[in-house]
Formats: C-alpha cells, structure tokens, sequence
C-alpha cells in the first residue's frame, strides 16, 4: 500500500475513533447534514482484528439510496407510472362484471408469481399480457409489476416499448450516435426483466425480425425474463414462428377484459367537471 493512501486510511480511521469516544466533532460536521462518518462518501473505514485498514458501506444508507436511484432510473419508467403498485391496482375502475373477475384472477396471479419469484429467475418465466382492446390497463399491470420488483431490489428492470427499441437501433446506424447497436443489444438482453410494451405494434420487417428475435432468443437462451403487452394473442402476431415458440415457452399468457379504463376515467372527469359547474 502507497504511504500516502495508507496515511489518510489511518487518519480517517482515527477520525471514527474520536468520534465514536465522544470527543469533540469537527464543527462543519456538526452544522451540516453531511453524514459525520462517512463524510458522504457512503463508505467507512474501520480495522479488522489484525489491524489492517477496510471500507464498508456505511450505515447511514446514503450509497444504498443512491444504488437504489439509479436502478429507478435505469428501468426507465414514465413519470406518471412510478406509484403504481400491485395493491392500487383496483378491479372497481372496470365496469362489467367480467372484467372485475378476469383482473382480479389476474392480479392474483402476479402475487404468485412474485412470491416465487426465485424460481420464476431461475426458469425464466415472464407473462404475455393481451387484450385487443386498448386502454384495458395491460401498460399498467406490467409497470406495476416493475415497480414491485425494484421495491424487492433483487433484480434490474428495464421499459421500454417496442418502437423505442426500434427506433433505438435505428438510430445506432448513425457513426456519430452515443452508443453502437451492438452495446444497445447487449444492455437489452443482458438486465434481469426486460418489459416490452405494445408488442406487435410495428410492422415488421426482414431487419425488425431479425432484432426481436436476437434480442428474444438470447433471453431464452440465458433464462432472463421478458414481460410483454401486446393488443394480440401469440399467436396471432406478425412475428415469424421462432420468437413465437420462445414467447410461448417462457411466458404465462394473462388475458385482458375487452374494456378501456381510459374510456371510464374520461366518463368520470366529465361527471367532476359537470358537478363542478352546475
């Protein structure tokens, strides 16, 4: 170990020593909401029983706040999404019976599929949520069950619908984009739980094929789980029979009610706005 670094070890080390002794702090500590142990850093230092010098995270949970953060970030979920749960996801927004009872089973589903959510990693298994009726809240599900899993911290997520993905790679061609397709690809096959949403939205094409189905496929290969909305069944998408058969394997397929929310929603906000001029 340089000197030099072994010498600041040992006066940080010596710095937790006083503080922890109750001797006197360092007034700037004192007056500001720096943590006085790790100075911000989110480690500390402490010595083993042979007195060598180590860092630790530090217990003020400041670089655990800050991991968590960027995995929130990372998973890219729109701003109007990030507080919705499991728990407020409520089957009353729905107004046919049926569509209370197909959500309902749907959301016990997920509790299962988050409660054995170890094997679920370990197998690979996903959903493939469907409803030809848009607006029935298939968006909403998936995103809630991203915000469960970021809760759970035990895996990174990642959103992103399928004509960003598109136009991401698209925009790889360029020389001068920020990154290559070949590390846009790798960041998309590689995080934990990949939701795609409105898949089969695009036309595909010879080239989108292909893409979906490298994406696709080095998930499969690798049991990494992929959730996906779609307003079609598997079967009845455009996709050729080689991502279809690894959808099929690797997904439990949740049907939609045929109901919009946002059609509900627009009859209640007309109603307040009525009420509100009356």
């Amino acid at each position: 170990m340089h000197m030099e670094v072994k010498d600041i070890m040992e006066q940080q080390l010596q710095e937790i020593k006083e503080r922890t002794t109750g001797q006197k702090k360092n007034l700037i500590y004192m007056e500001s909401n720096v943590c006085p142990i790790c100075k911000g850093t989110g480690f500390e230092f402490y010595e083993d029983e042979q007195g060598r010098p180590f860092t630790r995270d530090c217990s003020c949970g400041i670089r655990q706040n800050l991991i968590t953060r960027e995995r929130v970030a990372f998973a890219n979920i729109p701003e109007g999404f990030k507080n919705y749960w499991l728990e407020n996801y409520s089957k009353d927004i729905y107004e046919k019976e049926q569509s209370k009872i197909i959500v309902e089973k749907n959301i016990t589903a997920a509790r299962w599929w988050l409660e054995n959510f170890e094997r679920m990693k370990n197998s690979g298994m996903g959903f493939y949520l469907y409803s030809s009726t848009k607006g029935c809240g298939k968006t909403r599900f998936a995103i809630s069950l991203a915000n469960e899993l970021l809760r759970m911290e035990k895996c990174s997520v990642k959103f992103a619908t399928s004509i960003e993905i598109l136009n991401e790679i698209r925009a790889t061609w360029n020389k001068d984009y920020e990154y290559t397709e070949q590390q846009l690809l790798e960041g998309l096959t590689k995080v934990d739980v990949l939701i795609i949403d409105d898949f089969d939205t695009e036309t595909p094409k010879d080239w989108t094929q292909e893409k979906f189905y490298q994406i696709i496929n080095v998930r499969y290969m690798n049991n990494l789980i992929t959730i996906y909305t779609s307003n079609m069944a598997i079967d009845n998408t455009n996709y050729d029979e080689r991502i279809k058969n690894r959808i099929k394997e690797k997904s439990y397929q949740l049907t939609f009610p045929d109901e919009s929310i946002r059609e509900q929603i627009s009859k209640w906000n007309q109603e307040e706005l009525k009420a509100a001029i009356a």
